[in-house]
């Protein structure tokens, strides 16, 4: 009896710690604002991007509490990453990017690497076009090129968002091209204002992303020449009166044969647990469900690529080492690489 006894207590007594207790906890979630940070300026490719997420995410009701927006693009961008690294035990942050996440350290010897954040998903690689102004009306890339062969040594200017980052990475590999034609390159620091730039004449091409000047697109104010991809655009709607992305020819179809796509990622601070990481992997997953999401991949011709996990981690180390050859090559690593 006395056995049973015990038994009988210790059942009863884990009953009652077990109603204690409750249901299983909860899987985490924000307990205040999550501050969303840009690494660069207003009106690019990456702060429209992160702008129309927070849209997304606030239509839809995917996070109990609100997401804010922050441009930190200081220092092409360092300004933004160095908060993350210095964030490193607050979960409360996230951090949209750009190649600007391997270019910035490189080429500036800024104190961060993408290891000292966490990675959370790839959201899409964007693309980049060779823009000019369209009154300039030239038929293709390989008759702007050719101009520019034509021309004295730096005559041509060639605007793009920060130095030593994506746009002037590309520029220096179209110089080789130009029969040792080099042009002047401008920077500015944002994809919008550099569009208003070639708008206005005050730079004759660009290479900014296709979100960046598809407004001006539109407005017959700017023309594609090419797409700096191994294949057209999968994107078949048409964006103008009589044009779709897909439209428009490979640099490489035009007798220029250069490629190059740029990151855009979801990072949180590297202080960060499995639980919070997977909570942003989920939320992502969610925004890029909506039809929302989709209408903005068609938009800006977005190469629709995503990943997370150890497959993300394994294509940061590869893109990293990728643009270290391509800056060692333009000499725009930093001294102390």
């Amino acid at each position: 009896m006395f056995v049973r006894s015990l038994k009988t207590s210790a059942l009863l007594l884990g009953a009652a710690l077990g109603l204690a207790a409750g249901p299983a906890a909860a899987a985490w979630e924000p307990t205040k604002a999550v501050t969303f940070i840009i690494p660069a300026g207003t009106g690019g490719g990456a702060d429209q991007m992160a702008r129309f997420i927070q849209g997304v995410i606030q239509k839809n009701n995917l996070m109990s509490k609100p997401v804010v927006v922050l441009n930190k693009g200081g220092g092409a961008g360092a300004e933004g990453f160095l908060e993350m690294k210095a964030s490193a035990r607050d979960p409360h942050k996230i951090i949209i990017t750009l190649s600007n996440l391997f270019t910035t350290p490189l080429g500036t010897g800024a104190p961060f690497n993408w290891k000292d954040m966490k990675p959370v998903t790839m959201l899409a690689l964007d693309q980049f076009v060779l823009w000019t102004n369209a009154e300039k009306n030239y038929p293709d890339a390989k008759a702007y090129i050719d101009a520019v062969k034509a021309a004295p040594d730096r005559q041509f200017k060639m605007g793009g968002t920060g130095s030593k980052q994506e746009d002037q990475i590309i520029t220096a590999a179209i110089e080789r091209h130009t029969d040792g034609k080099k042009f002047i390159y401008i920077p500015y620091d944002g994809g919008g204002k550099v569009a208003v730039q070639l708008v206005g004449g005050h730079i004759d091409s660009s290479v900014n992303n296709p979100i960046e000047a598809v407004a001006q697109w539109r407005g017959k104010q700017l023309k594609p020449l090419c797409i700096f991809d191994a294949k057209r655009s999968t994107h078949t709607a048409k964006i103008t009166e009589d044009m779709a992305w897909s439209d428009i020819p490979t640099c490489k179809e035009s007798g220029l044969p250069v490629e190059y796509q740029m990151l855009r990622g979801i990072f949180t601070t590297s202080g960060a647990t499995d639980e919070q990481v997977a909570f942003y992997v989920d939320l992502f997953k969610k925004v890029m469900a909506t039809e929302d999401w989709k209408a903005f991949m068609d938009k800006g011709a977005f190469n629709e690529t995503t990943m997370s996990g150890p497959e993300f981690e394994a294509w940061l180390t590869e893109a990293e080492k990728t643009h270290r050859e391509l800056m060692q090559e333009a000499g725009f690593l930093a001294q102390a690489q």
